[in-house]
């Protein structure tokens, strides 16, 4: 079990500016990483009421689940390592793990029923990371339902200068600021 705080800006990327970061950092194929995130909520979005998010992400070998709890500044993550098997069998019952003990246990402690919690949606996302002076820079490719994205994180251990640093980050590339859904709203809500 692993407990942090998540302080992380992120704006929206078209497929050129995407290509353009990708090139830039010296990414290339054998950098990605593809991850499934598996979501889950209660049939009346408990979760979603108190702006939490629960999620499975598994690679090829490996799985762990998180929990996001909104605090003052970033996101408490509460995360838990998973089997595969796991994994399996919570897209079979289309239910979360009873064996996230940490998590089941931050749930109870926020009053959200467990045993009512479905999978509600599934993203599957190429990832590149690479550590710059401004933080760990992700650049995401996703896909969804019907849709395809591009996406820029920024993940800083404090909130200090580091949104100034990552606006001038998209200065840089001439990059404007396109605001980005959490990929748990992209995932479950239907776009017209």
């Amino acid at each position: 079990m692993n407990k942090s705080i998540e302080i992380e800006y992120k704006t929206m990327l078209t497929q050129q500016e995407y290509l353009q970061l990708m090139t830039h950092y010296q990414l290339d194929s054998s950098n990605l990483v593809t991850q499934t995130n598996l979501y889950f909520d209660t049939s009346d979005y408990q979760l979603k009421e108190k702006n939490m998010g629960l999620r499975i992400r598994y690679f090829d070998s490996e799985a762990e689940a998180t929990l996001k709890i909104p605090q003052q500044i970033g996101l408490l993550e509460v995360t838990d390592r998973l089997e595969l098997s796991d994994v399996e069998k919570a897209l079979k019952d289309n239910r979360f793990p009873k064996n996230a003990f940490q998590i089941i246990s931050a749930l109870n402690n926020e009053t959200v029923p467990t045993d009512l919690l479905g999978l509600i949606g599934r993203l599957v996302t190429k990832r590149a990371e690479k550590i710059i002076p401004e933080g760990k820079l992700a650049l995401d490719e996703s896909w969804y339902r019907d849709q395809h994205d591009f996406e820029l994180e920024l993940e800083v251990q404090d909130s200090g200068k580091k949104e100034e640093d990552f606006f001038a980050l998209l200065k840089q590339f001439n990059i404007p600021y396109r605001p980005a859904e959490n990929k748990i709203v992209r995932a479950v809500t239907v776009r017209k």
